[in-house]
């Protein structure tokens, strides 16, 4: 299960705080046995399947907003029978440079309030996640104002490479897991 973070709405399907749904777009863009997103209540969201090699993955994109998707996490694990280290959250990072990615086993929620919202329902911070550098963040802005603007030219060019390291990010680790994912994918973009 590939889980995105984003908000939902059109007016913020371009912000930096919905790079997580970005990138499962992008997963899809380029697949032509995927199928499209489609709503769906038993999650409460958005769903859509994509074979990754001989897995079948499901992405879901919550239809809550950020800080109340914990239920939503759970819920999913629960319809798809899948424990949490079966799904991977992708979520947007500004401590981390624009194009950079992390994966993790477990780690805090560090201020973002859609991780603060999955470990409060899920009752623990170990679940696989996959950061998406956003920042650096302007030292004078406020996060929770920057965070939903949308990129601006220098990442809005970048941001192809960031969705594709995403992406490739998140094949990687449904083939070969988290530790395969980590070491190609956590560094210099």
């Amino acid at each position: 299960l590939l889980f995105g973070l984003g908000n939902p709405g059109k007016g913020y399907a371009e912000t930096r705080h919905n790079a997580g749904w970005q990138v499962l777009d992008h997963l899809l863009a380029g697949e032509p046995l995927a199928t499209g997103f489609r709503r769906t209540r038993l999650v409460h969201g958005e769903v859509a399947d994509l074979r990754i090699g001989d897995l079948k993955c499901v992405l879901v994109k919550p239809a809550s907003f950020m800080n109340l998707v914990g239920p939503v996490y759970v819920r999913a694990l629960e319809v798809y029978d899948l424990p949490p280290e079966r799904a991977l959250v992708l979520v947007d990072d500004f401590a981390l440079p624009f194009g950079r990615t992390r994966l993790r086993a477990d780690g805090r929620h560090a201020g973002h309030n859609g991780l603060r919202s999955l470990e409060q329902s899920l009752g623990s911070t170990d679940y696989p996640r996959l950061r998406l550098g956003i920042g650096p963040m302007p030292e004078a802005a406020r996060w929770a104002e920057w965070v939903l603007k949308r990129y601006d030219a220098t990442q809005k060019r970048a941001l192809p490479d960031l969705l594709h390291r995403g992406a490739e990010a998140a094949r990687l680790w449904a083939r070969e897991g988290l530790e395969a994912a980590a070491n190609r994918f956590n560094g210099e973009a």
